[in-house]
């Protein structure tokens, strides 16, 4: 039995080491586009920062590591995919056959269609070749403007701080992180940041980028106004690698459709990580999620199922833990609500506390929490686990901070 495993990101490693233990003969290829050992991606900002170096990144550190495992690897990028005869072809030309087939390509960052997006000094924070460009303009001192204040603008605004730049971040959203955060702990964060030295700009885009007179570049933004700045760092989001399954019959939304085996509408081909989009814990609906922890999960499941040991995930759920220049915030779950559902919400921005919790019925279905950091995962632990709190929901619905004795009564056993 062979098996590929397109993307050699958190996903692809898992799945490969998954794949060897559970069948010991069979013949695995990791493959990989970019000419680097496998690395974390959120490990750039630490890189950046000064705190480790290239090396640092690489997610597993012996040179001969997957030699040792047996697992061959291949520098490629997959251009066509035939699923009747089991070929992938590459964009160096050459082929290879599989039986078993775990996409985990991952996905790349969005280049808004803004006129002079190309230009030079405008970089996009995604790889190792991103950062090293990065930290060639990001001297101290230097201007650097950052678009997008989300999960991924959040953790390079506090790597570009770090080395001493200039920083402005523009947020076409009305606070900062809004696919994370509430309202309230958005404008928190954003107030927070501002407080650091940090210049933000909300409900403000990119017009368009041209050549500057005095510095490399001159943006213009969507409110008529100008910034000279030295760089200009997208984070704008990002986007599932699928190109090359066009001319598939695997079916892809947003991201490639998989079931509870991670398996895709054709047998024998997997997804995982920031590629696939799997069934919500709460909803059902199929949803992207894409961090570490979700991919290495759905990452041993596919593999677990190529190797024919039946594994199923329960369902896909958001977390998101956020570190803004110190002030910690995490997301879980339906953090929005839900349809019919009850929610708490209490916030002091003086002490930078901030909680919000979502219910559904009695069940905790989702929660915000700012500089909550002791027994934060409690939250976690009840989402996930869909546990019933009883009298407890009319106690936090009061008290919303209590959720760490909710947890330990709802586990002690009913007499």
């Amino acid at each position: 039995m062979k098996h590929i495993i397109l993307g050699n990101g958190p996903a692809g490693v898992v799945a490969a080491e998954t794949l060897r233990r559970s069948a010991p003969q069979d013949d695995i290829l990791l493959v990989g586009k970019e000419d680097a050992p496998p690395y974390s991606r959120m490990a750039i900002p630490y890189l950046l920062e000064g705190d480790i170096d290239e090396s640092g990144t690489y997610l597993r550190k012996s040179d001969d590591h997957f030699a040792r495992l047996g697992i061959a690897q291949h520098c490629g990028r997959a251009v066509a995919l035939d699923t009747e005869r089991r070929t992938l072809l590459f964009a160096d030309g050459h082929f290879e056959s599989y039986d078993r087939l775990l996409i985990a390509t991952g996905s790349h960052p969005v280049r808004p269609p803004i006129p002079g997006i190309d230009l030079e000094q405008v970089k996009t924070c995604w790889t190792l070749d991103d950062a090293r460009a990065i930290a060639a303009m990001a001297m101290p001192g230097k201007r650097v403007l950052q678009l997008g204040a989300g999960f991924i603008g959040c953790i390079i605004m506090e790597a570009l701080v770090k080395r001493g730049v200039d920083l402005t971040v523009i947020e076409m959203g009305d606070r900062m992180v809004p696919r994370m955060m509430t309202p309230q702990a958005g404008g928190m964060i954003k107030s927070w940041v501002e407080k650091q030295g940090v210049k933000v700009l909300t409900r403000v885009g990119v017009d368009r980028i041209e050549r500057g007179s005095n510095a490399p570049l001159r943006v213009t933004l969507t409110t008529g106004q100008h910034h000279d700045c030295d760089l200009l760092i997208v984070a704008a989001g990002v986007v599932p690698n699928v190109a090359f399954l066009e001319e598939t019959p695997i079916h892809v939304a947003k991201g490639i459709l998989v079931d509870d085996r991670m398996q895709t509408s054709v047998a024998g081909i997997y997804a995982a990580g920031d590629v696939a989009e799997a069934p919500d814990l709460q909803s059902g609906r199929h949803l992207v999620a894409a961090i570490q922890p979700n991919a290495a999960d759905q990452a041993r499941v596919a593999a677990l199922n190529m190797a024919g040991q039946p594994a199923r995930m329960k369902g896909v759920l958001a977390i998101n833990v956020l570190d803004s220049l110190g002030m910690i915030s995490t997301s879980f779950g339906e953090w929005q609500g839900v349809p019919g559902g009850e929610g708490v919400e209490r916030g002091d921005e003086a002490l930078g506390r901030y909680i919000s919790l979502q219910f559904d019925g009695d069940v905790l279905v989702g929660a915000t929490a700012i500089g909550l950091t002791e027994h934060v995962g409690v939250l976690r632990g009840l989402i996930q686990a869909k546990t019933r709190l009883g009298d407890w929901k009319k106690i936090l619905l009061t008290t919303p901070t209590r959720f760490a004795e909710a947890y330990l009564a709802c586990q002690r056993p009913h007499s």
